[in-house]
């Protein structure tokens, strides 16, 4: 798919991707529309340098990381707003909690961004932006059915009247699923027995409204809330690797637990242009809600050994002034400032042996206050340079963020030439500063220092397209569980180097061309000089888009990750393996189209995280409209 002329992520503002310096890559409508709808992360294993974790299938929490960074150190934001969980042990953001129907499209800036962005991009950022309206009226309805019982549906409305535009989104989906623990794990299976399914039901929509008031104004309104509720096996996370099942003492870990997430943010936006210079001021706020039901229990005769209530609320609030100041061929000086406010409220309640009173567990705000400048110099038509940094207070705490760029462009052979480096930073969490057994109050940023420099290259016309990245990482000052103490330390350090290479083939025009990414990673932790739990080293996909006819389209894709740890310390070993998955879509004009894919064709066993089940062979079908 051709990637679009113009993202936002890189350097704060609109700027075409060609003369970007940064390393960054874009998944786009279409291809989010030929993945799961059910799965919003299978996309994104399309971007090298990012790995996911999916603990279970759809509706399971799912997290990504970037360049071997923690899931928390990368930041993600829904059109330029941070939406990392204020309540979550790391502060990463669960990427289950989001309908694809809402997204345009999804940008990928790899590499240390705090300069651009503050706390938590150390190993990089995940802008998801929203559809906006304009032009003519618009609608578009989606429905699938498949395996595992699974159905969803959307539909979006966008357009304008006037000096007004429009966008509006809505849509759910629902699955009966499979097993979180245990499912097509040979062992556990013979252990256990058949396993029961945990399903899961999400629904939620979005809306923008714009207003051009003229002479180089807009006004903007967005909302979006999303609400998932999903089954899950709490005792997954309670059996030790050598727990011994036998008599009174069995376990059962296929436990009926329950889990409801939701997610709602409301922000508004005022851009004004005023001769060289652009406003823009922005207000938001968003809430992430979890309540997680445990239970487990033990046979002969049954007897439930625990049953309780957790919750957990996230609140955020803040505004963010950014000014952009063109200096013609002085290039552009984009700075500005963010004053925002985190809250953490966790609550717990007991039901075994008897109830007991809903209990406070946490509560705790923290407040960040942030300046920002960015400087972007062209020299000539063909060198781009940038050079900025940043300044964070989180509470009593503070750090300073650097970074620099810099591209050559090189039309007359189709090359772009491109290098970055700098530093980020991440305040530590609500619950690593203030939970009540396990806070350490006392705790210091996490930092890091990074690089990474590449080639932009087309051969032939445009007809192939190469990039490929060499990178490296250094993290200090990483936040820590130590289980003598049971408290949270500063005390690790790690680094991360490797390559990213991405790839477009057309073998044939209008019939035939190959995609292709792959990562090596190398990421180690630097006092043991052992690889990091959950980085493969070795990741990548290839892709065939074939059309045989005009409107058809089959893509084949097989998916290789090779063996990682599921553990610390190189523990937990899992198997390498390959997944075969095959979409196809025939467009019989321009408003109608239907589509299906087979997920793990070859039916293919294999573990993302150790005892979590993954899916089998599974078709889907569905059908789209579009006028």
């Amino acid at each position: 798919m051709p990637l679009p002329d113009v993202v936002v992520t890189a350097d704060r503002r609109p700027e075409p991707i060609g003369r970007s310096a940064s390393a960054i890559t874009v998944v786009t409508r279409e291809e989010l529309q030929s993945f799961s709808p059910t799965n919003l992360v299978d996309a994104l294993r399309n971007v090298p340098g990012l790995d996911v974790s999916d603990a279970g299938g759809p509706g399971s929490t799912t997290v990504v990381r970037l360049r071997g960074a923690n899931t928390g150190q990368t930041l993600v934001l829904i059109d330029g707003i941070r939406v990392n969980d204020p309540t979550s042990a790391s502060g990463e953001f669960d990427f289950s909690n989001l309908l694809p129907t809402a997204i345009e499209r999804i940008e990928v800036l790899r590499g240390p961004q705090s300069a651009l962005y503050g706390s938590d991009a150390i190993g990089g950022v995940v802008n998801i932006i929203t559809r906006s309206g304009g032009g003519q009226p618009r609608f578009e309805a989606r429905t699938e059915g498949g395996s595992y019982g699974t159905f969803s549906s959307s539909a979006t409305a966008s357009g304008s009247v006037g000096p007004w535009s429009y966008a509006f989104s809505g849509g759910g989906q629902t699955t009966n699923g499979f097993s979180r623990y245990g499912y097509r794990i040979p062992q556990l299976e013979r252990r256990f027995g058949k396993f029961e399914p945990d399903g899961f039901t999400r629904w939620g929509g979005y809306g923008r409204l714009g207003y051009d008031a003229g002479e180089g104004v807009r006004l903007e309104i967005g909302m979006l809330s999303f609400r998932t509720f999903a089954e899950y096996d709490a005792g997954s996370s309670t059996l030790p690797r050598n727990v011994v099942f036998s008599g009174n003492n069995r376990i059962f870990p296929d436990t009926p637990a329950e889990t409801t997430r939701t997610l709602t943010q409301i922000w508004g936006r005022g851009t004004a242009e005023q001769g060289p210079l652009t406003h823009t001021l922005q207000v938001y706020a968003n809430q992430t809600d979890r309540e997680f039901r445990d239970l487990t229990y033990r046979a002969n005769p049954v007897r439930i050994t625990s049953d309780g209530l957790t919750e957990f609320r996230g609140d955020r609030v803040g505004t963010e002034y950014q000014g952009d100041l063109r200096l013609q061929t002085f290039g552009t000086l984009t700075f500005g400032g963010r004053v925002e406010s985190e809250k953490a409220t966790t609550f717990s309640t007991s039901y075994v042996p008897g109830p007991t009173i809903r209990t406070r567990t946490l509560e705790a705000q923290q407040d960040t206050r942030s300046v920002f400048a960015l400087y972007q110099l062209p020299i000539g038509e063909r060198v781009i340079l940038s050079a900025g940094g940043r300044h964070d207070e989180v509470n009593r705490l503070s750090f300073d963020t650097w970074r620099a760029t810099g591209a050559f462009l090189i039309p007359e052979t189709g090359t772009k030439l491109r290098a970055s480096g700098g530093t980020g930073g991440k305040a530590p969490t609500l619950y690593q500063l203030f939970e009540p057994r396990y806070g350490n109050p006392g705790l210091s940023p996490e930092t890091s220092i990074g690089w990474d420099a590449g080639i932009d290259q087309t051969f032939w016309d445009g007809r192939l397209a190469v990039a490929a990245t060499v990178f490296g990482n250094r993290f200090q000052n990483m936040i820590e569980f130590d289980s003598p103490t049971s408290r949270y330390f500063n005390v690790s350090r790690a680094k991360t180097s490797g390559v990213e290479l991405e790839g477009a083939l057309v073998l044939w025009p209008e019939f035939l061309k190959l995609t292709g990414v792959y990562t090596y990673l190398d990421a180690k932790d630097e006092r043991t000089n052992r690889r990091l739990q959950r980085r493969p080293p070795h990741v990548g996909r290839i892709g065939l888009g074939i059309t045989p006819l005009p409107g058809l389209l089959i893509e084949p894709r097989v998916t290789l990750v090779s063996e990682r740890f599921s553990g610390n310390n190189e523990t937990l070993p899992l198997h390498p393996y390959a997944r075969l998955d095959i979409y196809g879509e025939y467009r019989f004009d321009e408003t109608w189209r239907v589509f299906g894919r087979i997920e793990n064709v070859t039916d293919a066993r294999y573990q993302e995280i150790l005892n979590y089940g993954t899916t089998g062979r599974a078709v889907y079908a569905g059908l789209g409209v579009t006028w």
